[in-house]
């Protein structure tokens, strides 16, 4: 069960609290960064820089179908997301006549600035490649090469709406497997993996957020467990 998780060099801890909270869940659970400086090293990534990319993983997303070979069921999501229960939970949605599976929000944030100053884009399909179930070994998803991915001619919009796939090829996954943190309230149902989109405990200006204390029960197991590792 692979898990790719995006990874940026200013959300170290966030990384981490998510790679746990997987593992923490599911003992299948295999957790894999999307560091873009190994990925740059090892010649999957050579996009030039984005000004208007707000995470180091912006575009790195789009590599798992590559990475695993164009094989299989993986998982993708954000650094700032919290899995409160089983991962295998949402690969056992998987369908096999879907290219990829997420959350599709109906989400217009307010304009202005997140996390660490980062400025708040709006677009058609906001946040529904945070949290993707890909399958890999989908012949439309041959499509999406390694060069395709650092093709500049195709920007951020081209990927994060899946337009290389036909709508009936992006399957529906509950929101509650991508909850909003600041979107989506508990009448809305109950959420089984906290995504801190507009900015998490883990900055000054966060530390009080909703679902400030879920994400800090993880830290504080996780922190515990490495105590106990050693």
């Amino acid at each position: 069960m692979k898990i790719y998780v995006g990874y940026d060099t200013r959300e170290d801890i966030a990384y981490q609290v998510c790679e746990y909270s997987a593992i923490k869940h599911s003992k299948d659970a295999e957790v894999i960064p999307l560091n873009q400086t190994r990925l740059r090293q090892d010649k999957w990534y050579w996009r030039e820089l984005d000004k208007l990319a707000s995470t180091e993983f912006t575009f790195t997303r789009f590599l798992v179908p590559a990475l695993a070979n164009y094989k299989g069921w993986a998982l993708f999501c954000d650094s700032d997301v919290v899995f409160l229960t089983d991962v295998q939970e949402l690969f056992d949605q998987a369908d096999d006549k879907y290219a990829v599976m997420c959350v599709q929000h109906d989400y217009t944030p307010k304009p202005g600035i997140k996390m660490d100053g980062q400025k708040q884009t709006i677009y058609p399909r906001k946040n529904w490649s945070s949290v993707v179930l890909w399958n890999c070994g989908h012949p439309s998803n041959e499509k999406i090469t390694v060069d395709l991915v650092n093709n500049p001619n195709y920007d951020g919009k081209y990927f994060h709406r899946f337009s290389w796939l036909k709508d009936e090829e992006i399957g529906k996954l509950s929101h509650e497997w991508n909850w909003l943190v600041g979107w989506y309230k508990e009448g809305d149902g109950k959420p089984r993996a906290l995504h801190y989109t507009e900015g998490g405990p883990w900055f000054k200006n966060y530390r009080n957020c909703d679902y400030h204390q879920e994400w800090k029960d993880v830290l504080s197991s996780m922190m515990e467990y490495k105590n106990e590792s050693r």
